[in-house]
């Protein structure tokens, strides 16, 4: 039996994460998707399709069940849904998944680059974010190009070819942050590249660890 207080702030919780991703330009219009896993069942609140980030409401947010069976609602399901609910199967650390068309990011995704993890901060929070190819029909991706990639339970950031991003937390914060950092990177990596390019360099010096304390582990 789902707690309809833990639905309540659970939508809550969504409402925030998608006001803050609209207001930092990271997702316009009706694109991209977020979702976040209930508490008191096996269910997920995630935003409905044709619904912006910043019109996501209490009435509009939908209740899907991990098996695939959705709340009562007259929104049509996201296309996305299917992706979402096989992350939170395969992976049980997963409680939040941000999916944005952030247009830093999504200008690698189309250029078909991955996203180096070029900073301290990215090296220690992401390690890597695999790019992954369009299906074999030449479309959006589904759970069956997704899915093995997060297989790895490393794997916390994802770049979606001429699409988007992909950024998973225990928590919705902490996927919230990981979608903020993809593009902040995405965005450092290009002026970075441009800057090598003016200066005549061909290569930058990337950081081995992620802090200082990963550093003094590894001479010890």
């Amino acid at each position: 039996m789902l707690d309809p207080s833990d639905i309540e702030a659970k939508k809550d919780a969504l409402i925030w994460s998608a006001r803050r991703c609209f207001d930092l330009k990271l997702q316009t219009n009706a694109g991209g998707n977020l979702s976040v896993r209930l508490s008191s069942g096996d269910a997920i609140v995630i935003k409905p399709s044709g619904v912006g980030f910043a019109e996501c409401s209490r009435d509009n947010l939908q209740v899907v069940h991990l098996d695939g069976k959705i709340e009562p609602s007259s929104f049509k399901p996201s296309k996305d849904l299917n992706f979402h609910l096989d992350l939170y199967r395969i992976r049980p650390d997963i409680n939040a998944i941000v999916h944005c068309h952030s247009p830093w990011a999504t200008g690698f995704a189309s250029a078909g680059l991955e996203i180096p993890c070029l900073t301290v901060q990215t090296i220690e929070k992401i390690g890597r974010m695999p790019l992954i190819p369009l299906s074999d029909n030449g479309g959006p991706q589904t759970e069956v190009e997704i899915s093995p990639f997060f297989q790895d339970t490393s794997i916390r950031a994802a770049v979606l070819a001429n699409h988007g991003t992909i950024g998973v937390g225990k928590t919705l914060t902490a996927a919230q942050y990981l979608a903020e950092i993809i593009e902040e990177t995405a965005h450092i990596a290009y002026v970075r590249d441009t800057l090598i390019a003016a200066h005549g360099k061909t290569v930058a010096d990337l950081p081995t660890y992620g802090t200082a304390r990963d550093a003094q582990a590894a001479k010890s």
